[in-house]
């Protein structure tokens, strides 16, 4: 659950999350006409920009458009492991280069 501070009141808040499955029955309620976003937003509760947010996601990828909790969509999973090899080398030369400078102070 994301927790955010929000200064001008002074208050915590929490993000509501919802079931990927009850966002997709919304988005298929939307894409079908049974409802309009307008509609679901008062009905529920649910701010409408969030209701879009579920909408652009799900017409970008109508297979799998809600996932969550660490899983990437199976296009994205080399980007990922690619990001994270680039992190990890990018780690080992900040340690080389500490270690080359130190020597070279203590060397001499």
């Amino acid at each position: 659950m994301n927790i955010t501070y929000n200064e001008d009141k002074g208050v915590f808040r929490m993000a509501k999350q919802y079931d990927p499955a009850y966002k997709l029955q919304v988005c298929q309620a939307v894409e079908s006409g049974t409802a309009t976003v307008a509609e679901i937003s008062r009905e529920t509760g649910i701010n409408a920009n969030t209701i879009h947010g579920w909408l652009r996601r799900y017409r970008e990828n109508r297979e799998s458009p809600f996932v969550g909790s660490g899983r990437v969509l199976p296009e994205n999973e080399e980007v990922v492991r690619l990001r994270r090899q680039v992190k990890d080398q990018a780690e080992e030369i900040a340690i080389l280069k500490n270690a080359a400078a130190y020597f070279a102070r203590h060397l001499k």
